[in-house]
């Protein structure tokens, strides 16, 4: 589970700094239990990212079952993706 309060955390922190592999260990270090990846939303399939601002998108990954797959639920959620998203 991954709460709300701690997803406008995480991309609060995008926000400021940028999408960088120097975020995904900040944030793999303040949330040791939650997998962090970093990618292009071009490479995502699947349900509609839980968070959108200008430049990134975010998406909650749920490895359930031994199987990694995208979710909307945090309530289920093990995992968080931030994917850049380049400007139209």
């Amino acid at each position: 589970m991954i709460e709300s309060a701690d997803l406008d955390r995480i991309v609060e922190r995008a926000a400021v700094t940028g999408l960088d592999e120097a975020l995904v260990a900040r944030l793999r270090g303040e949330w040791p239990g939650v997998h962090f990846t970093w990618c292009s939303d071009d490479d995502i399939q699947g349900p509609p990212p839980v968070r959108e601002r200008p430049g990134f998108n975010l998406y909650l990954v749920d490895s359930r079952d031994h199987c990694l797959r995208l979710t909307g639920d945090a309530a289920v959620a093990t995992g968080v993706v931030l994917a850049s998203v380049e400007p139209e």
